[in-house]
């Protein structure tokens, strides 16, 4: 498990989302990446979770709209992670998978592709 501050592990999931690659990030449209607890005995446990209206899934979407959500779990990501660069990996690999449901990706695509 890694102890990690609220700010730090924010700083961290700014750094690896600012790294991705252009093509993924830059179609990205009215999307919120927020960082959260997972409240206690809530299951499945989970690294992360899209909300909202995946791209394949939209009628007309405009003004007005609230914007979808990608929330990163960061007591089960530091739960699960050994150190800092595990952590830094599993945010990685969370936050593709969770802008691949954004693309209308399922879990079994995400799976094939290496991000799940």
């Amino acid at each position: 498990m890694v102890v990690i501050s609220d700010e730090d592990f924010e700083a961290m999931v700014g750094e690896v989302f600012d790294g991705l690659p252009d093509d993924m990030v830059e179609p990205l449209q009215n999307v919120a990446v927020l960082v959260a607890d997972q409240p206690p005995g809530e299951r499945p446990r989970l690294f992360g979770l899209y909300s909202g209206h995946p791209l394949t899934g939209r009628g007309f979407y405009g003004f007005g709209e609230l914007p979808d959500r990608i929330t990163l779990y960061k007591n089960n990501l530091a739960g699960a992670s050994a150190d800092l660069t595990e952590l830094r990996a599993r945010v990685r690999v969370t936050l593709v998978h969770e802008i691949g449901h954004y693309f209308g990706l399922d879990d079994a695509r995400l799976q094939e592709l290496g991000w799940a």
